[in-house]
């Protein structure tokens, strides 16, 4: 809404400031960030106070008994410090804010049912796995639906841009809907499953939007989308204001969900941090390049589904020690913090392959 300030830029100059997005996304990661810091403390002892804790399974790694009782539910958190730095930093007239923060709204409300009803409630089974992959998908479903009516760039509505070659688009007609929709189900459901170690999703989450922040600015910019060969599409740079809060909202998390954790996320955030970030590769044209960046949550995906596949078809062989993968290396001897830090070092360097292809075509 700060953006408004530019009308009166005429009566004081230095409004003019906030045209600029790259102002209003520093202005947004650091928004993000304080509130975080803030609202962090109190949060923590109101849940400690409640007695809101996170269960441990019995069968996992020993090492996590001693995290029962952690306060979870910390996705409140990064959801306040993103929805309201957005609606501070973000141009409310541009169609992706109300995209994004539909997204973020609804599915941060199913995950807090879930985490409601096993928390408060004591329900171990939560939220019925169906009623949520039927939300996450109903979620999905209008954003690729409204995308079809109004897509990013028309041009290009059912195509893909093949990632690290020039110009070279696939075009799937009505099937690229189906792989929308499969693109928001299935990120929401891949970052859910790699909160699994104290900083580990937060941290990730970081290096994938500061990719697709990159992104977003340079299809936002109709020169700088022509000389990089990337789909452009209008209003997209205001998703880098988007991206920057998360990161900051993100980091503010993990100054209190850093080994030792002082709070999880839960279903709470980590539902909505996968979706958004999925619908983001969907408005900005970059579909191919969430696996390559998103790399770590499909390789957590890939070792649940791969593990379950073996256990039914092989008589119970498993293939992992556990499930999901960090807590394979987990249960070979690897300490917590360790595991957690080189997957943020396969995510940097994924984030980092991934914009290299900006150059390499």
């Amino acid at each position: 809404m700060l953006y408004w300030l530019v009308a009166f830029s005429g009566s004081w100059s230095p409004l003019n400031v906030f045209r600029y997005i790259s102002v209003r996304a520093g202005g947004a990661a650091a928004t993000a960030l304080l509130i975080s810091l803030v609202m962090g403390p109190p949060l923590i002892a109101a849940l400690r106070e409640k007695k809101i804790g996170q269960s441990q399974r019995k069968d996992g790694p020993s090492t996590h008994l001693s995290k029962q009782g952690t306060p979870t539910m910390g996705g409140l958190l990064i959801f306040t410090a993103v929805v309201l730095s957005t609606l501070l930093w973000m141009r409310p007239d541009v169609r992706f804010t109300w995209i994004l923060l539909f997204v973020s709204t609804t599915l941060t409300g199913v995950g807090f049912w879930d985490d409601y009803l096993k928390l408060i409630r004591k329900d171990p089974k939560g939220a019925p796995s169906k009623t949520k992959f039927l939300v996450q998908t109903a979620v999905a479903l209008l954003v690729v639906g409204y995308l079809a009516g109004f897509p990013p760039n028309p041009e290009f509505s059912t195509s893909l841009l093949l990632p690290y070659a020039k110009r070279t688009f696939l075009d799937l007609g009505v099937l690229y809907y189906a792989i929308g929709v499969f693109i928001i189900v299935g990120s929401s459901n891949a970052v859910n499953l790699t909160d699994g170690l104290d900083g580990l999703a937060a941290g990730t989450i970081i290096f994938c939007a500061i990719a697709y922040a990159v992104f977003a600015y340079f299809a936002g910019h109709m020169k700088f989308a022509v000389y990089l060969q990337i789909i452009p599409v209008a209003g997209a740079g205001e998703i880098t204001i988007f991206l920057a809060a998360l990161i900051g909202a993100c980091l503010g998390f993990l100054w209190f969900n850093s080994y030792p954790a002082e709070i999880f996320m839960g279903d709470t955030s980590s539902l909505f941090l996968g979706g958004v970030i999925g619908t983001i590769a969907l408005c900005v044209k970059q579909e191919l390049l969430l696996p390559i960046v998103g790399g770590v949550f499909v390789m957590e995906t890939l070792s649940v589904i791969a593990q379950m596949a073996s256990y039914k078809l092989r008589g119970g062989k498993r293939i992992f020690r556990m499930a999901p993968i960090h807590h394979h290396f987990e249960l070979g001897g690897v300490a917590e913090p360790k595991v957690t830090v080189r997957f943020w070092i396969t995510s940097i360097v994924l984030m980092l392959a991934a914009i290299a292809s900006l150059k390499i075509r």
